[in-house]
């Protein structure tokens, strides 16, 4: 066995005995390294899970990535597009791209007999991708569209189910103001472009419940087609198209390349212009948790340290005899440093286990709740993953490594005739 090892070891094993000064400063330390790692873990588990969670929702109304007109006068009835089958063909092109459906959007109020709510009716064709939707689904399905027939049916959310009574397959009216010209009347050659009122009926298909209140309280899904006969469009015109990548984290690349292929004449925006307040929030999440991870990796040094130093004071004579024996101070600072290593290693075996069993025990029974009014989820995400845990490992032993050689500075100071006279 190594020598350093052999006498590390052996110093542990002495200062576990209840009658020494150090045995609990050494269970301190382990312990403060233990929980440091540990709660390190379940941050990142719990902040990257969280981001994973509520990209993925703002994801699901929104896409990664929204093409529409370039209308500099923004108003609440958007500029037709339609995109031929060649511009689709190119942007499927695009090795980041991995869906792309068109949409249309229109304000309308629903109504029964007895309530009445504003909403945002969102037209889908049947190049729309539900994956994203079907887990939310509580009641019913999903919309079912095709190319031809025009569908009466229309998906809303929980939120507005509640509030306004209904059931699946009930009827309700959804009333609109439409822009029309006017032909007939003109000033200055122009024609006056005015606004008719339109109902129509609708019979509710399916009830989702993202627990994302900012689209739940306001947003329903109908057939495409209905939009596009209120606004008296053509049957290829869009008010936009959505395109869904691969890579999330190419969001902004990818946008610089769709924007390139589709030219000046429309606007790319990406989901985090579009939600810039939720991601701005999810930033700061990620600020929280630099502050959380940075100071706990200083406690687990500082706890390491102190433990040290203890152990390297109640170890003087020791240190003074080997000395005396024709040891170096090299050789000594190793022993010392095996010592670290040890309460590290141990440290960090109950920190990983604490922590990693906490996340499986989270995924497993959710017992972690969230108020979804506030934080958009009823329980608090987990994301596990293999690389964050190696790296918060890798980078405690590293800073705890580094911050080791302070207290072995002192074994400098000892010298033999001292140390052995006052033992």
């Amino acid at each position: 066995m190594n020598f350093s090892r052999y006498i590390a070891t052996r110093i542990l094993n002495k200062g576990q005995k209840k009658n020494n000064i150090s045995s609990p400063i050494v269970k301190i330390g382990i312990i403060g390294i233990a929980l440091g790692v540990a709660v390190m873990i379940i941050t990142m588990a719990v902040v990257t899970g969280f981001q994973q969670q509520i990209i993925h929702k703002i994801t699901t109304f929104t896409a990664h990535l929204q093409i529409n007109d370039y209308d500099p006068n923004q108003s609440l009835e958007p500029n037709p597009i339609a995109f031929d089958s060649q511009m689709l063909q190119n942007l499927k092109n695009n090795s980041n791209v991995k869906h792309i459906q068109s949409f249309a959007t229109k304000n309308g109020i629903l109504k029964t007999k007895t309530e009445n709510e504003g909403v945002i009716l969102k037209g889908v064709s049947d190049d729309y991708d539900w994956n994203y939707l079907k887990p939310y689904v509580s009641e019913g399905t999903v919309l079912s569209i095709n190319k031809t027939d025009v569908s009466k049916d229309i998906f809303i959310s929980q939120t507005l189910a509640n509030k306004l009574h209904l059931k699946l397959n009930q009827k309700l009216l959804v009333y609109f103001m439409t822009k029309k010209k006017l032909e007939d009347t003109t000033f200055n050659g122009q024609n006056y472009v005015g606004y008719e009122p339109r109902v129509k009926d609708f019979y509710v298909k399916g009830i989702f419940n993202t627990g994302f209140s900012d689209f739940d309280k306001n947003l329903v899904f109908v057939d495409l087609k209905q939009i596009q006969k209120l606004n008296y469009w053509g049957s290829n015109e869009v008010a936009g198209y959505e395109v869904y990548l691969n890579d999330f984290n190419l969001l902004e690349p990818s946008a610089a390349e769709v924007n390139d292929i589709v030219g000046y004449k429309y606007t790319v925006a990406t989901v985090k212009e579009l939600q810039g307040s939720i991601f701005s929030w999810l930033d700061m999440i990620d600020v929280n948790a630099e502050i959380i991870i940075t100071l706990m990796i200083l406690v687990a040094a500082i706890n390491m340290i102190s433990a040290l130093l203890i152990l390297i004071l109640e170890r003087t004579n020791l240190v003074g005899i080997l000395k005396a024996l024709g040891l170096a101070n090299g050789d000594v600072r190793k022993i010392f440093f095996h010592v670290s290593l040890q309460l590290l290693i141990k440290g960090l075996f109950y920190g990983n286990l604490i922590g990693i069993g906490f996340c499986w025990l989270q995924l497993q029974f959710q017992f972690a709740t969230l108020n979804p009014a506030t934080y958009y989820l009823e329980f608090v995400p987990i994301n596990l993953s293999i690389f964050h845990i190696a790296l918060i490992n890798i980078g405690t032993i590293i800073t705890c490594l580094i911050m080791m050689f302070l207290p072995t500075l002192i074994l400098n100071k000892i010298t033999p005739i001292k140390a052995i006279r006052f033992s």
